[in-house]
């Protein structure tokens, strides 16, 4: 007689499968960390920049721009490790990721987005990128995302993990291009971001995932409204998000993790100062004028702010 009465899941989700994959041993070098920030300066800064522009500014858009800002004062964060050795990056790139709904199984599906060195961007251009590409990979449109889906589906689960070992080995350890097998160039970037706000969720600590390299996951919660001393010592209502982090010990400790949370806390603080105002909007890309990624999302007055 079986110790457990057990049955096989018949539908697994191709991200389900890279994760089974992924992670076959315990132990690994992750630390975590968080932060709570008001953001009454940013999302008052969001509200005046839709009005201004037009375009549908969210915190995840926000939030790549910090990156941008981040990296640019604490630059030894952008590395990676090989054979041992560490090696610093010249691109910032930011990886978001995007749930969505497998049309096949109706499973529950994780893809992403990566904004490409977010310093030189304005908040338009990041927005626009942002919820184009979102949209063509919710949609099924991303041909390179598509066919590393469809291979994920129907490759056994026992080659999954070995897989994920060669691809990782070839583009970081050895650092070849790949793009001639179809495998996008740096499809992660520098740092993986997951708004888990946008799902009702207030913290969460998202693992490192060994075949991205990428030392740094952030999570962004819900907005809640909580109550905050003043200057005076007295209560008042206030706007807060809880930030968390997950990085990799043999690449950051707490000194540049501090440093980093600075920057966060000064562009939370002054979003005008540290981020600009931006400016008109660009000429209308068809591509782009795409339906806003996460579903509608409403004014800082209403329940949800987080956006896609």
């Amino acid at each position: 007689m079986p110790h457990l009465e057990l049955f096989a899941k018949e539908r697994v989700s191709p991200a389900r499968r890279i994760a089974i994959g992924t992670w076959r041993r315990m132990g690994d070098p992750s630390v975590y960390g968080a932060m709570t920030v008001e953001v009454d300066p940013m999302l008052d800064f969001i509200e005046r920049f839709r009005d201004r522009t037009g375009i549908r500014l969210t915190l995840s858009h926000v939030m790549a721009k910090i990156m941008g800002e981040v990296y640019a004062e604490m630059p030894d964060a952008n590395a990676l490790l090989r054979f041992g050795k560490l090696y610093l990056r010249r691109e910032v790139a930011v990886f978001f990721q995007v749930a969505m709904e497998d049309p096949q199984t109706g499973e529950i599906d994780l893809s992403g987005v990566v904004v490409r060195d977010p310093s030189s961007k304005t908040l338009i251009e990041i927005a626009q990128t942002f919820q184009g590409a979102a949209e063509r990979v919710r949609r099924g449109k991303d041909r390179e995302k598509e066919a590393t889906r469809q291979l994920f589906r129907r490759l056994p689960g026992f080659l999954v993990g070995p897989l994920l070992d060669l691809v990782a080995f070839g583009l970081y350890s050895l650092n070849l291009d790949l793009t001639w097998l179809g495998l996008p160039r740096d499809a992660f970037g520098s740092a993986l971001i997951t708004n888990i706000g946008s799902l009702g969720l207030d913290e969460a600590y998202a693992p490192l995932v060994p075949y991205t390299r990428a030392p740094l996951v952030i999570s962004l919660g819900a907005v809640r409204r909580q109550i905050l001393p003043d200057d005076a010592g007295q209560p008042r209502l206030a706007h807060t998000l809880r930030i968390g982090a997950t990085f990799d010990h043999r690449i950051l400790d707490g000194v540049h993790a501090a440093r980093m949370a600075r920057v966060v806390q000064r562009c939370f603080a002054d979003p005008e100062g540290a981020l600009g105002g931006g400016s008109p909007p660009a000429a209308p890309d068809p591509e782009n004028q795409t339906a806003p990624a996460g579903g509608p999302e409403r004014s800082r007055r209403s329940p949800s702010p987080n956006g896609g």
